[in-house]
């Protein structure tokens, strides 16, 4: 079975300037790139999971959502980066589908596809429910980045760069 990284987008990919849907406003969050490439050296899958309520609430269109998750993956491979799945969920908060963060549903469909050990894997979010989200599908590690007070995360960290330069010490150790 393998490890898996499983990151949020917005706030984590990339600066959430809220609703972000276009490559103009797309603005990739400092060392972004060097942590997965950290994971990814260590033979982490990597994944992302989103919601998207955007579409839901008609701010922006799916096709607009496709168009620039396609353009981040592209850029994300120039810079020797596989994702292997974006998972999102479209709706409005107010229809309480089961693929909205924190309710499970992108991560269930990520494991009918992949054989994850999930007690070996992480979780990135910059929001409670991404935290939640991994407790509920017993995601064993968890960080939270940004300045809101997230509850239950393994660790947190005010940047990625500061969350960079832990793990980069952290899961050198572990392989040691």
């Amino acid at each position: 079975m393998k490890r898996a990284l499983f990151l949020d987008r917005d706030g984590i990919i990339n600066v959430d300037h809220g609703y972000v849907h276009n490559i103009q406003e797309f603005t990739f969050n400092e060392k972004i790139f060097e942590l997965l490439r950290l994971f990814q050296s260590r033979e982490y899958l990597l994944f992302i999971v989103t919601n998207q309520s955007g579409i839901g609430r008609g701010y922006y269109s799916l096709e607009e959502f496709q168009r620039l998750t396609q353009w981040m993956l592209d850029r994300l491979k120039e810079e020797g980066i596989t994702i292997e799945s974006v998972k999102f969920c479209p709706h409005a908060p107010e229809l309480n589908c089961t693929c909205r963060k924190p309710a499970t549903g992108m991560i269930d469909d990520i494991l009918k596809e992949y054989r994850i050990d999930l007690a070996r894997s992480w979780m990135i979010g910059d929001k409670q429910s991404d935290i939640d989200l991994a407790h509920r599908a017993q995601i064993a590690n968890t960080i939270a980045i940004g300045p809101r007070n997230i509850e239950h995360a393994t660790y947190r960290f005010k940047t990625i760069e500061r969350c960079y330069d832990h793990l980069k010490v952290k899961l050198t150790q572990e392989e040691d």
